[in-house]
């Protein structure tokens, strides 16, 4: 099977799934008791944090990738994964925000999950501005890799805090450290819906701009190539 028809599957699949997402939260899954309507919000922001954290894993696999043997292709992983959890972090952030006003009356608070997120994304906020800014070269994706892997150590900070420290915020309802609760089978069951939905868009996302970045890494190449001889 070629690599677009691949592609064009993960494409499919994923808006499929997003679409199913779509219905299940608003025409499905029961609304929550105490929190209404608002809590539907949860379906996003709990998946948007999973991708953010997946992005910044694929940004650390790309980092150690590239120092280790220094193939572009690493760094163009790196980066463009970067890009894509910056994104969903942001995402995160918002509709964390839209969420917590209902919840707890104020936009927002310095919870100690809230603060290391945002800390999170000021580190890859600060990642894409090296990429931005730094001069092109193995210099600047070495810089960049480092970064990239000094940066991951908050993403378990992230992910623990609500369990080192004393928080408002809901607990931890997936994972290793993941808590009893009595959440709904059929909500328990659409955020994991939820999150593979958001997880092949990651996939397909990521395919794209990994190849988008390759033709323009090739192109800055070239425009290297034909302007040396005129200076």
């Amino acid at each position: 099977m070629s690599k677009s028809i691949i592609k064009a599957v993960l494409f499919v699949l994923s808006a499929g799934m997003m679409l199913l997402v779509l219905y299940l939260i608003f025409f499905w899954v029961p609304t929550e008791r105490n929190l209404g309507i608002s809590q539907r919000i949860f379906y996003y922001h709990v998946p948007m944090a999973w991708v953010g954290f997946l992005a910044f894993f694929f940004v650390l696999i790309g980092s150690v990738g590239y120092l280790w043997k220094r193939s572009e292709i690493w760094d163009q992983l790196a980066h463009s994964a970067a890009e894509i959890g910056v994104l969903f972090t942001t995402l995160m952030l918002t509709t964390g925000v839209l969420w917590a006003k209902p919840v707890w009356g104020v936009w927002w608070t310095w919870d100690p999950r809230l603060t290391t997120s945002l800390i999170l994304w000021l580190i890859y906020v600060a990642y894409l501005m090296l990429r931005a800014y730094a001069p092109a070269g193995e210099q600047r994706a070495r810089f960049a890799s480092v970064l990239g892997i000094v940066g991951f150590i908050d993403v378990p900070i992230v992910y623990l805090s609500i369990v080192w420290w004393r928080t408002v915020h809901p607990q931890v309802l997936v994972g290793p450290v993941a808590q009893s609760t009595d959440l709904d089978p059929a909500m328990r069951s659409l955020l994991m819906i939820s999150t593979l939905a958001f997880t092949l868009l990651f996939g397909y996302l990521l395919w794209e701009r990994v190849s988008i970045r390759s033709y323009e890494d090739k192109l800055d190449s070239l425009k290297g190539t034909f302007e040396s001889p005129l200076r």
